[in-house]
């Protein structure tokens, strides 16, 4: 079975007033003079001893702190994983007088100061305005792959569906004290890096690693690292990630996106195995899906694979089960998404929430308190 792995970017705000905290350096010395998490976990997870994941660390701005588990094959692990570094991640910001809140973007106004490391720094001076109001936050779901071949295969076969994954995950309607129109504005402000968003179908490694080669001798991309497509070859690991979703508010959601991109993954080389073709779908009518995706999220239309044609959104959601419904048999995890995803459809994204609390109570702070509660529980 292929292993899953989940990095979340998590938020630092003031518990009280809902204000974004730049403690992140603080908060990370505090969490590694803490006890190791694995101590936390029955079994400690299936990572190897020197395997990835299993760490808590900084990010571009000091206003947030990233979190990744060790590759699992069983969601059970993955969401006491995700529990488990969630809850560490806490405790080391309360130490410092903050919290951690599970928000793709920040919905009170903020400065975000960047991490004073040599990378970020010339990210900030190369890119700007970009870079400086960067404070986003997403979820990153690596994949196994059995090689470089059956990873590029299988970026070309669900580039399509990706959007879908935007769309279930949308947590970020706010930015900068105001509503952004969108489900996911994290999305919309992530795609002002120049490497990001979908890219054609490539074929062969080959032709995808002199793309990434030619990206990074422009000087634009300064690193491989800054390589931002929607989904891409990891450069350390035998993973595929898959980087399109917003960091979820609930720990069940992000479990629901780590199976359906397993599920995907796992259906895209099978294709691949039996010569299937990938859907020659330009990269620009890709890039309108992930926009849709990101404008209304899960209460609009989506546009179907199958046509780029707009759709009911629970009507593409339930073509993506249909999709990967075999490898989700295979997996045993199909009745677990069942399950997850008739939850997440029943209460609504994290959108949907932030939305009407500030509906109830008029005050940006009470949707952030709300969000540090939920993170924490």
């Amino acid at each position: 079975m292929r292993s899953v792995g989940v990095e979340e970017e998590l938020l630092l705000v003031d518990g009280r007033t809902g204000e974004p905290r730049a403690v992140a350096g603080a908060v990370l010395r505090r969490a590694a003079a803490a006890p190791e998490v694995g101590s936390e976990l029955p079994g400690g997870g299936d990572r190897p001893a020197d395997g990835p994941g299993g760490t808590l660390e900084g990010e571009l701005h000091q206003q947030q702190v990233e979190t990744d588990t060790p590759p699992q094959t069983d969601l059970s692990q993955l969401a006491d994983q995700l529990r488990t570094w969630r809850r560490r991640a806490d405790r080391a910001a309360a130490g410092e007088g903050a919290r951690v809140a599970a928000l793709a973007t920040s919905p009170l106004p903020v400065t975000p100061v960047t991490t004073p490391t040599e990378r970020y720094l010339r990210m900030a001076q190369h890119f700007g305005l970009t870079q400086a109001e960067q404070l986003t936050c997403g979820c990153h779901v690596h994949v196994s792959v059995e090689s470089p071949e059956e990873g590029v295969a299988v970026l070309d076969r669900i580039r399509v569906w990706l959007p879908v994954l935007t769309a279930l995950s949308a947590n970020s309607p706010y930015w900068q004290g105001e509503d952004s129109g969108y489900a996911s504005f994290r999305s919309q402000a992530w795609g002002r890096w120049p490497t990001a968003g979908p890219i054609e179908v490539q074929g062969s490694v080959e032709r995808y690693r002199a793309l990434v080669r030619d990206l990074v001798a422009t000087g634009v991309a300064l690193d491989e690292g800054m390589v931002y497509f929607d989904a891409r070859l990891s450069a350390r690991y035998p993973t595929l990630e898959v980087r399109v979703a917003d960091v979820c508010l609930r720990v069940d959601d992000a479990v629901l996106i780590a199976a359906l991109a397993r599920g995907l993954v796992d259906t895209a080389a099978r294709e691949w195995r039996e010569r299937v073709p990938a859907p020659p779908v330009p990269s620009t009518l890709v890039r309108l899906a992930g926009w849709r995706a990101a404008r209304g999220g899960m209460d609009d239309v989506l546009l179907h694979p199958a046509d780029l044609r707009p759709r009911p959104a629970r009507e593409v959601v339930t073509a993506l089960v249909r999709h990967v419904r075999p490898a989700l048999e295979r997996s045993g995890d199909a009745a677990l998404v069942h399950t997850l995803l008739a939850d997440l459809l029943g209460r609504g994204t994290g959108a949907r929430r932030q939305r009407e609390i500030l509906g109830r109570s008029g005050r940006l702070a009470d949707v952030v308190r709300d969000a540090v509660e939920v993170t924490a529980s």
